[in-house]
């Protein structure tokens, strides 16, 4: 089991060693030219920087020969009136030299030494981070809320409108009257108990017909 793990252990130490390696790049300034006096000017280094992926953990190597040339870091003002004033750093006269690229955004380099930078041997780049960016928030675009139900009417609004409503038909009962039921006359030679029996009959039926 020891063995196992010291095994897991190298492994994972030669895959960082690796990938280090490959990450970090060497790149020699002005290339076969190395750091000099170019004879097309400034415009040189920029054809030179142009292209490449200046990233931090990479390595300039300023190849020159030692008291012909030297290297600076300078702020951009110092860089555009090729001044060593506001340098980064101290100058370095002893080349070659390697200066590894430990932050980002632009750097400057000139040649101090007489007349160089103004003939073009100054230097600009841009460094950038080697950790990725969080990725994008997804923008997928939202379904959209589906139609509202259209209302349906009900179907007795459809039918006969107030004003239309049929009237319900009186009840026959509810029309008559006293007045109005017919007066059976006593039969003739009747006695008096015959015509009181008679109109007790004529006033029972009216009020059937009103309670009714």
């Amino acid at each position: 089991m020891a063995m196992f793990n010291i095994g897991v252990t190298f492994g994972f130490a030669m895959m960082v060693l690796f990938q280090r390696s490959v990450a970090q790049i060497v790149y020699v300034v002005g290339d076969n030219d190395g750091w000099t006096v170019p004879q097309a000017g400034a415009q040189a280094y920029i054809t030179w920087a142009s292209g490449k992926n200046f990233m931090v953990g990479d390595t300039l190597t300023f190849d020159f020969t030692t008291n012909n040339h030297d290297v600076l870091r300078v702020q951009k003002e110092s860089f555009d009136a090729c001044t060593s004033s506001n340098s980064i750093g101290d100058v370095i006269s002893t080349g070659p030299v390697n200066i590894t690229l430990d932050s980002t955004g632009e750097h400057y380099y000139i040649c101090t030494i007489g007349r160089h930078c103004q003939s073009g041997q100054k230097l600009a780049i841009t460094v950038s981070s080697r950790t990725t960016g969080a990725s994008p928030p997804s923008t997928t675009p939202r379904p959209p809320p589906p139609p509202s139900p259209t209302a349906t009417p009900s179907p007795s609004s459809n039918n006969t409108s107030d004003g239309c409503a049929p009237t319900p038909a009186p009840s026959p009962t509810s029309s008559m009257t006293p007045e109005s039921l017919p007066t059976i006359p006593p039969p003739p030679g009747s006695s008096s108990s015959n015509v009181l029996a008679s109109f007790l009959l004529t006033m029972l039926a009216a009020i059937v017909g009103l309670v009714f």
